[in-house]
């Protein structure tokens, strides 16, 4: 958890009201599906915000108001529609978590947590703009208006529903980063580093990470 210091720091940090999606129809998705691979070698370049807005929206965004069991609907399912990932978007200016229904990041460290976000024992550094961290909320899953779905009580098919979840928004990434020419690489991280820095809850856990910015020049 963070002391006092901490907190004063990450409340200097300011929300970030991101523009408003823009859909482009000119962008294929066959073509993008077929562009879609995993690029390691990210260049630094931050990500202009209409950018990183189009992409957080894709991945994660509200594109209905009304959806399943009452809630507002994403742009990727999840069990119930209880919504349980958190997807937390570390820049370098610090370490924000994506309000969905505000499309607004919201401030939770202003440290550079980057790092965090990348396995150190693949021995793979990454210098990406934006680093999404995926964190399943088990409360959430758990207290959502549809938990009495056969199963939901059952904590190893609660993992296979966040695993599955995840991934959903993993693939919408994937897809953007393809269709507007991003380089993108989902991976492990370091689960404990970015536990304590984002100042998780017990029932919060970090489950992956990805990398998402320019392709890096190859000279």
């Amino acid at each position: 958890m963070t002391d006092g210091s901490d907190t004063q720091r990450a409340s200097a940090l300011r929300s970030i009201d991101l523009p408003s999606p823009v859909l482009d129809p000119t962008l294929s998705l066959y073509e993008a599906v077929a562009q879609r691979h995993t690029t390691r070698d990210i260049s630094e370049t931050p990500l202009p915000l209409a950018q990183l807005s189009n992409l957080l929206w894709v991945a994660y965004g509200v594109n209905r108001t009304s959806g399943p069991f009452g809630a507002a609907g994403r742009t990727a399912a999840s069990a119930s529609n209880s919504q349980e990932i958190d997807l937390y978007v570390a820049l370098h200016d610090g370490a924000y978590l994506y309000d969905a229904e505000l499309h607004r990041l919201n401030p939770v460290n202003p440290d550079d947590v980057r790092s965090g976000a990348m396995n150190q024992r693949q021995g793979v550094p990454s210098k990406a703009p934006v680093q999404l961290i995926y964190v399943v909320d088990l409360h959430r899953l758990t207290h959502t208006i549809g938990y009495e779905e056969p199963g939901l009580h059952d904590p190893e098919v609660q993992k296979s529903y966040y695993f599955v979840d995840t991934g959903l928004i993993a693939g919408n990434v994937y897809l953007f980063a393809a269709a507007s020419g991003l380089a993108c690489w989902f991976h492990n991280c370091d689960k404990a580093a970015l536990t304590k820095s984002l100042a998780l809850r017990p029932e919060q856990h970090v489950l992956f990470a990805q990398s998402v910015g320019q392709p890096e020049a190859v000279l």
